[in-house]
């Protein structure tokens, strides 16, 4: 943790309330920060915590309540007005600008310049310490942020924010796309930040990143502070969870089914080569069977699922569904087959924020409700509300679009789409990213009763906890290859580490 900050807020944020048509988003929030104090802002998806942080960087207007500067209240008209003040926040999604530099993402807006005329070379010199301040130097400052890996765009983001007379940083999960070495170095500029007293606002759903990098933390629940300024310390993991879900609940999975693995596999792979990427990977999954992939980030877990979907075109190696060999780089030979994706980043990839909740359930199955040559959209929404109903998609409303929806929700709507589909495989790629501990549990018991009605499912989670606690068979993958494959009750936490560490097979 950081070092003892001062007891006077930098920012006190009182009885902040925002509405939008229909929806108390915040219903009188309290939040204090003190300069030099990491402070961890918790609470379920859909608590309030990014409608809060938008209203800190005057993305919205509150409609009550105050804001405190230095114990003066100010008012924040527009982002600028809050970027002045000192106010830095990097979203979950990056705001960057994928066809411009490094060097010009991170100077947008106040470029380094004399005369009126920008000056490139001071900008680019001005960006590679920024970089190398925050352990990556080896970013180049020309390089298209657009070319570059999600990780690789988070620093930039980072570097930007380091760019302005930064006082109050708010991060909002970081972590979602770091390896655990980029997320001890991120721990290592905060750090570094607060012993120079600038104070930071932290957003994780990642319980054990709080207790390595936070000094105090507010829990939101439904729009409203229920616990402020409780000690990281001296706050059991427990209390934290019951106040954000309003119940008991536990880091637990729903118990194994008796899933057979003997007789033929729904899934076989076999020899799976992707140059550069993996090679020689062997995998069978049983119906009923929840096979889990672990291993670093970049070893080439994902990979491997968007391999077997089609999505990426293999140079060896054989992927079949119920003996029937599948043709290689086909997305809709996988479909056809029964293959479903929810990919890792569901935004980007697997949803349509801008449509309704129902087109983006019914998306892969517009066939079955074309009548004579037109599409039948009562039956469509009829459908995918009985589907949003049976996982309790919140808020309910077929016709909600996507982009509204809580990160564990849209999740749900992924799923959704492939249980409409009734798939045969389902291909998990961080099912729980992003997601809060409630809805976690829910996805948990989703994804378990899927496997029990007969679905073969395979998970990528960079969390071994997650991987151990739901998978049934353990695969652990280091440097595109299998070193281990076993049981998921016959390895724990530590021998997972030692494997993707060290390689040693077992």
């Amino acid at each position: 943790m950081t070092s003892q900050p001062t007891t006077t807020p930098l920012l006190e944020m009182r009885g902040i309330v925002k509405r939008f048509p229909g929806v108390l988003a915040l219903g009188g929030v309290d939040l204090d920060v003190r300069p030099g104090e990491v402070h961890c802002l918790l609470g379920q998806n859909g608590a309030g915590k990014s409608t809060l942080i938008k209203v800190l960087s005057a993305s919205y207007q509150p409609d009550e309540g105050e804001i405190l500067w230095e114990g003066r209240p100010v008012a924040l008209p527009t982002p600028q007005s809050a970027m002045k003040l000192g106010i830095s926040t990097i979203y979950q999604e990056l705001d960057l600008v994928p066809g411009l530099s490094v060097a010009e993402n991170i100077f947008l807006g106040h470029e380094l310049s004399s005369g009126g005329l920008s000056q490139r070379g001071r900008t680019n010199r001005a960006t590679a310490e920024l970089l190398a301040r925050l352990g990556h130097g080896e970013i180049s400052p020309t390089r298209e942020v657009g070319r570059l890996t999600p990780a690789a765009q988070q620093i930039v983001s980072m570097a930007r924010a380091l760019s302005q007379d930064t006082r109050l940083l708010v991060l909002d999960e970081p972590s979602a796309v770091l390896d655990q070495g980029e997320v001890d170095n991120l721990f290592r500029v905060i750090r570094d930040l607060t012993s120079e007293g600038v104070a930071v606002v932290y957003i994780s759903h990642r319980l054990e990143e709080i207790r390595q990098i936070g000094d105090r933390i507010t829990v939101l629940k439904d729009g409203a502070t229920v616990a402020s300024g409780l000690p990281v310390a001296d706050t059991p993991t427990a209390d934290l969870i019951k106040l954000m879900t309003g119940r008991s609940i536990e880091y637990v999975f729903p118990p194994r089914g008796d899933q057979v693995t003997s007789g033929e596999p729904v899934l076989e792979v076999r020899g799976l080569e992707l140059p550069g990427v993996f090679s020689g990977v062997d995998l069978t999954v049983h119906a009923g069977e929840i096979v889990g992939l672990a291993g670093l980030v970049g070893a080439g877990r994902s990979e491997i699922l968007e391999t077997v979907y089609g999505a990426r075109r293999a140079s060896a190696g054989t992927v079949s569904v119920h003996g029937r060999e599948l043709r290689r780089g086909s997305v809709p030979a996988a479909v056809k087959a029964g293959l479903g994706l929810a990919p890792e980043e569901r935004k980007s990839q697997g949803l349509l924020l801008d449509q309704a909740v129902y087109r983006n359930i019914t998306v892969s199955t517009l066939g079955r409700f074309a009548r004579l040559g037109f599409l039948d959209s009562g039956e469509e929404r009829r459908r995918a509300t009985e589907v949003t109903q049976s996982l309790d998609v919140r808020p309910a409303g077929a016709d909600r679009l996507v982009r509204l929806l809580s990160g564990g929700n849209q999740q749900k709507v992924v799923l959704a789409r492939w249980l409409l589909r009734e798939c045969r495989v389902l291909l998990l790629d961080e099912p729980t990213r992003g997601v809060d501990v409630g809805a976690r549990a829910e996805i948990y018991a989703v994804v378990r009763a899927l496997a029990d009605s007969g679905v073969a499912v395979v998970v990528v989670s960079s969390e071994v906890e997650e991987v151990l606690g739901l998978a049934d068979r353990v695969l652990v993958v280091r440097e595109g290859r299998v070193v281990h494959e076993g049981p998921a009750h016959e390895i724990d936490e530590s021998r997972v580490l030692d494997l993707v560490m060290e390689g040693s097979a077992a």
